[in-house]
């Protein structure tokens, strides 16, 4: 809750929102002050242990020494058999190390100072814990100790004894780094100043701003405010100034541009790099085209989707004297336009990425690039990548061949143009498209049975009007024409990096850019079994994993848990990352995997593209460690390009479910937690919370180790997996949440 301002609008900046305590204290304030001022607590309504008892006795006192009379004597302990045990006690604390034997008899707090940096990861409003290499175990900060640190800074910070049951907890003593300086927010504004309140939930406090820093915000309106300065003392909010207004909240322009800034992410490209792009020649010297092989004259065409502009890879294919084929991967060569050192180079790594949010993409190049000059359009001569097989009808490799190529694109095809081609067998380029189709079948076959997982994640679209509001919500359908470009982008990937990979051995093996993918977590794949078991099905943890999880994904294909089982399937395993360290790819069943196939939007491609071409040219080994921190780089940006794009389909689900209030869907339970159940509405895969107050028949309570609910008087069960009847109550674009009421359950798992 937020401190009330000034009714007579006189200027109060000590708006701290106390959630979780007090107002942050300042910042000279020492741990030690801050440790001997904390209440020593236990999990609220819990009774305190004997020891903790004990050791409030020093903890309220930490810079006195104690004996062991003065110590019973504050407890109140007059017996003998009490006095035995107090010491008992205190002696079990000393092997502890949470005191010190001073002197025979004499004990006090072990106040000896244990500092470490880590970042910061809020949990809530009330606390955060502190992720520190140092430390096995994370360190919580409650945000009265935060020293106004955010979600992702460095800190420092010191370690103090714990009295809530071995929780060890800390106290900031330096932000070290800032992870970002602006905060996205809605205005509140007064007489003569305006408050900025962060979009992100788990922040303590709100952003102060003067009235000159204003810059035309209104109450009601989304901005990105910068902070100018951090408070030095308790009971004040940082202080700011508005750097960019989106406009009023719920609006669709202000909101995805929210979603922007909240996530960091470009507005538009530096200048000298707009530059740099549009002063570059579309005329392909005739002295390059003799250093490449040439495929000018062989059948090529690219499959994308029907709105796509920037098209990165292209297939061709031409029949061998042998009767086998030879199929070309063929993918747009970025890095003879980007080189390094270049202004290009530089924004390319410092995105990373190309994000999809709704509506729009946010490429990595520059769109002279990124549509122009790299993409692969029809009828146009484009400089090319390769990877090039000789292959049989039944998918056999005979050969690979890498190297850079000129090409001639004769169609652009979408999905659904080469999908009618597969399913009629007619149109132009038919037979080369049902030639490629069925060896990618043979591919995916040898693929699966090699134990790849066969999991087909949901993808949710939508139908936009031109002012960007949703007409309808749908789940992309993934059919033959997806998985045949797919199937020869996969092959093209795995070949390059065994190409590299088997150019050395052991600590030779030249530096290269991998994605890897790690084996399911135990527990986590424990936990999803006795999720599945739920639904009526069997996972074998102790079998072979990929097998039992190709085995679910085709019971439950069609059905309505199939979206939340896969979904939480995903959850157990690694996340994929870029390294290089040769792991494999569990997901593809891969020793080894790269990605080569889109340097248009994403920038490992574009490392695995120079590697490629250095090792061809003869190099040496390139320094590792210099590519391992571009891979860190590029697997956190991925990172949060996901998060923006979750972000805005959320967003745009929320303000679809808007319009449709007090009607009615099926949903499958898809989360159960103390205040609420989560529902996945069948129709459209929006998901939103039947609160435990709104369900009116009975108190609700959380059977945590079943993953159900259970009406306390009538012993109504409700668990994760039911098919339900819900009615929308309410739909909140600023909190981005969907509110259920529970019609009726009509199947229990």
């Amino acid at each position: 809750m937020k401190n009330k301002r000034d009714k007579k609008g006189g200027r109060d900046e000590s708006r701290s929102r106390k959630r979780g305590g007090d107002s942050p204290r300042s910042r000279k304030e020492s741990a030690r002050e801050a440790y001997a001022r904390r209440e020593p607590s236990s999990p609220k309504g819990a009774p305190k242990s004997a020891k903790a008892i004990v050791l409030e006795v020093f903890s309220n006192s930490p810079d006195t020494v104690f004996t062991m009379r003065q110590v019973t004597r504050r407890l109140g302990v007059v017996d003998q058999h009490g006095r035995e045990q107090v010491q008992k006690l205190v002696k079990a604390l000393v092997q502890e190390n949470k005191l010190l034997a001073v002197d025979e008899d004499k004990y006090m707090m072990n106040l000896k100072v244990e500092i470490i940096t880590g970042r910061v990861d809020l949990a809530n409003s009330k606390y955060a814990y502190i992720v520190s290499q140092e430390r096995e175990e994370d360190i919580r900060v409650h945000v009265e100790h935060l020293q106004y640190a955010m979600d992702g800074d460095l800190v420092k910070v010191e370690v103090l004894p714990s009295v809530r049951g071995g929780r060890q907890e800390g106290v900031v003593v330096e932000v070290l780094e800032r992870s970002r300086t602006e905060l996205v927010g809605l205005m509140e504004l007064s007489k003569n100043f305006g408050f900025v309140v962060p979009d992100f939930k788990r922040l303590y406090f709100d952003v102060f701003v003067g009235e000159r820093h204003l810059n035309g915000a209104e109450t009601g309106d989304k901005v990105l405010v910068r902070i100018l300065e951090w408070p030095d003392r308790p009971g004040k909010n940082p202080t700011g100034e508005v750097v960019r207004v989106f406009g009023p909240a719920g609006e669709h322009e202000a909101e995805i541009h929210s979603i922007m800034a909240e996530f960091g992410l470009p507005f538009e490209f530096p200048e000298a790099v707009e530059e740099e792009a549009e002063s570059m020649s579309e005329n392909i010297p005739a002295g390059e085209i003799a250093k490449r092989r040439d495929f000018r004259d062989v059948t090529t065409f690219t499959i994308d989707p029907a709105d796509a502009k920037d098209f990165d890879d292209a297939l061709s294919i031409q029949k061998l004297e042998n009767g086998n084929w030879e199929i070309g991967v063929h993918i747009a060569d970025v890095t003879h336009y980007v080189h390094p050192r270049s202004m290009l180079e530089k924004e390319a790594f410092h995105r990373a990425t190309s994000v999809y949010l709704v509506d729009r993409t946010i490429p990595m190049l520059p769109e002279r690039l990124s549509n122009g000059l790299c993409s692969l359009r029809p009828q146009e001569e484009k400089l090319t990548f390769s990877v090039v097989f000789e292959i049989d009808d039944n998918g056999k490799l005979y050969d690979t061949w890498y190297g850079r190529t000129i090409i001639y694109s004769d169609r652009r095809f979408s999905y659904e143009e080469a999908q009618e081609r597969i399913e009629t067998g007619e149109g132009d380029f038919a037979e080369e498209i049902n030639t490629l189709n069925n060896i990618a079948k043979k591919l995916q076959a040898k693929r699966f049975k090699n134990g790849a997982i066969s999991f087909e994640t949901v993808e949710v679209k939508f139908k936009l009007d031109e002012n960007g509001k949703p007409l309808s919500v749908y789940v992309k359908e993934r059919k033959d024409a997806h998985k045949l470009i797919e199937e020869f982008m996969l092959l093209a990937n795995k070949r390059v990096a065994e190409f590299v990979h088997g150019l050395g051995k052991g600590k030779k093996r030249p530096t290269m850019v991998y994605r890897t993918h790690g084996s399911p977590d135990p527990d986590k794949l424990s936990t999803f079994s006795i999720f599945a078991r739920k639904f009526g099905y069997k996972v074998d943890v102790e079998g072979d994993i990929s097998e039992e999880l190709n085995h679910l994904t085709a019971e439950i294909e069609g059905k309505p848990e199939q979206s939340v089982l896969q979904n939480l399937a995903i959850r157990t395993m690694a996340k994929a990352k870029y390294s290089t360290e040769p792991e494999g790819h569990f997901g593809l069943a891969f020793a080894h995997y790269s990605h080569f196939t889109s340097p248009i939007r994403r920038y490992p491609d574009m490392m695995a593209h120079r590697l490629l071409q250095h090792y061809l040219d003869g190099g040496k080994s390139e320094d590792k460690e210099a590519f391992e921190e571009r891979c860190r780089h590029s697997s956190e940006m991925e990172k949060r390009a996901a998060d923006a794009e979750r972000a805005s389909i959320k967003y745009k689900q929320v303000e679809f479910m808007k319009d449709t209030i007090g009607n009615q869907y099926k949903g499958i339970v898809s989360g159960v937690t103390e205040w609420g159940i989560f529902v996945e509405i069948e129709e459209n895969k929006c998901e939103g919370m039947v609160r435990l107050a709104d369900i009116n028949d009975d108190y609700y309570e959380l059977d945590a180790d079943n993953y159900r609910i259970i009406g306390r008087q009538t012993k109504r069960i409700i668990s994760f997996g039911d098919e339900v009847l819900v009615e929308v109550k309410s739909a909140n674009l600023a909190d981005r949440t969907i509110d259920l009421e529970l019609v009726e359950t009509l199947k229990q798992h």
